[in-house]
C-alpha cells in the first residue's frame, strides 16, 4: 500500500448519530463495569485502574497494528478507556484525597497538554487524520484523558455541585444540545465542537450509570451492576450490527483517492477506499459542491464531521 492509499484511510468511525448513541452507551457501560470490578467485586480503585489500564494498552496496541478500521476492535477499545477512566478518576478523587475538584482540574490539564502536543506535531487535532501510528497514539491518549475527565466532572457536579444524578444528566444533556446548535448554526470549529461533545457524553453516560446502580437513598435505582453492565453490553452489540459502521474519511481523501485511481487505471479495489469514495461523492451532492473550511482548534469551522 503506497502513501496515497494510507492517507485516504482512517481507522476510526465516521462521526454520525449512530456514533454518538453507541458512545453514550459505551460510557454508561464504563461506569457500571468499572464499579462492578472496583466496588461490587471489591478490587479497589488502584487495582481496578491497573487492570483496566492493562486491557486498554493491549487493545490500543491492537488498534494501532490493525491494517484498517474494525468496528468491534474500535468500540472495545473505547469501552476499555471508559472503564479505565472510571477507575482512574475515582482513584484520583478518593484514594489520592484531592477531591472531585482537584481531580477534574488535574485531568483537564493533562487533556489540554495532550491536545497541545498533538496539534504542535500535526497541525490539527481532527479525528479524521487518524491514519498513522503516531496520530493514533495521540488520539487514544486524548480519548483516555477526556473519558477520565468526563467521569470526574460527572461526579463533581452530582456530588460536590449538589445536583444529584438526574440533575447532572440534565445539565450535560443541555450542554450537548448547545454543542449541536453551535454545529448547525455557527461556524465554530467542528474539531473543537467534536471534542467538547466527546467530553460531555462521558459524564452524561457516567451519571446515567450511577443512576442505574447507586442506592435509592443516594438517588439511584439500586440495580445490579453486573446485570446492568450485561444489558448495556448487549445493546451495544446489537447496535453495532444494525447501525452502519464505516471508517471516517481522511480530509485529504479526495486528492489521494484520485491519485490511487490514476495509479490503478481508474479503479479502486480496496474496500475502504471504495467506501470512502462513495461517501465523498454523497457528501459532495449533499453540500452542493461547497468547499471545505479551515478545521483547527483556533481557526474557522470545517465540515461537521469532527
Amino acid at each position: 500500500m503506497n502513501d496515497s492509499t494510507k492517507q485516504a484511510l482512517s481507522k476510526v468511525p465516521a462521526v454520525t448519530l449512530g456514533f454518538w448513541v453507541i458512545k453514550i452507551l459505551a460510557t454508561t457501560l464504563g461506569e457500571t463495569g468499572g464499579d462492578t470490578v472496583t466496588m461490587t467485586l471489591n478490587w479497589g480503585y488502584s487495582a481496578g485502574a491497573w487492570l483496566f489500564g492493562g486491557v486498554l494498552v493491549e487493545l490500543v496496541v491492537a488498534q494501532i497494528f490493525a491494517k484498517r478500521f474494525h468496528p468491534s476492535l474500535y468500540w472495545a477499545t473505547i469501552v476499555a478507556s471508559t472503564t479505565f477512566g472510571t477507575a482512574l478518576a475515582d482513584f484520583a478523587d478518593r484514594s489520592l484525597g484531592i477531591g472531585y475538584t482537584g481531580g477534574s482540574l488535574l485531568l483537564l490539564c493533562l487533556l489540554l497538554v495532550t491536545l497541545g502536543l498533538w496539534y504542535r506535531s500535526e497541525g490539527t487535532v481532527s479525528v479524521n487524520t487518524v491514519s498513522t501510528p503516531k496520530v493514533e497514539a495521540f488520539y487514544w491518549a486524548t480519548i483516555t484523558f477526556s473519558q477520565t475527565l468526563g467521569t470526574a466532572l460527572g461526579d463533581w457536579l452530582a456530588d460536590t455541585g449538589g445536583l444529584g444524578y438526574e440533575g447532572g444528566a440534565l445539565v450535560f444533556t443541555a450542554g450537548l444540545i448547545a454543542v449541536a446548535a453551535l454545529n448547525y448554526w455557527t461556524r465554530v470549529s467542528r474539531v473543537t465542537l467534536f471534542w467538547l461533545a466527546f467530553i460531555l457524553t462521558r459524564p452524561l453516560g457516567a451519571t446515567v450509570g450511577d443512576f442505574l446502580d447507586k442506592p435509592v437513598n443516594h438517588g439511584g435505582l439500586d440495580l445490579s451492576r453486573p446485570l446492568a453492565s450485561a444489558v448495556i453490553a448487549g445493546l451495544i452489540f446489537v447496535l453495532l450490527i444494525i447501525l452502519p459502521q464505516r471508517p471516517g474519511q481522511h480530509p485529504g481523501g479526495t486528492a489521494d483517492l484520485a491519485a490511487v485511481r490514476a495509479e490503478s487505471g481508474g479503479s479502486i479495489h480496496h474496500p475502504q477506499l471504495s467506501e470512502a469514495a462513495t461517501f465523498e461523492h454523497d457528501a459532495s451532492l449533499r453540500e452542493g459542491g461547497e468547499g471545505s473550511h479551515d478545521d483547527n482548534p483556533s481557526g474557522r469551522s470545517g465540515k461537521a464531521d469532527g
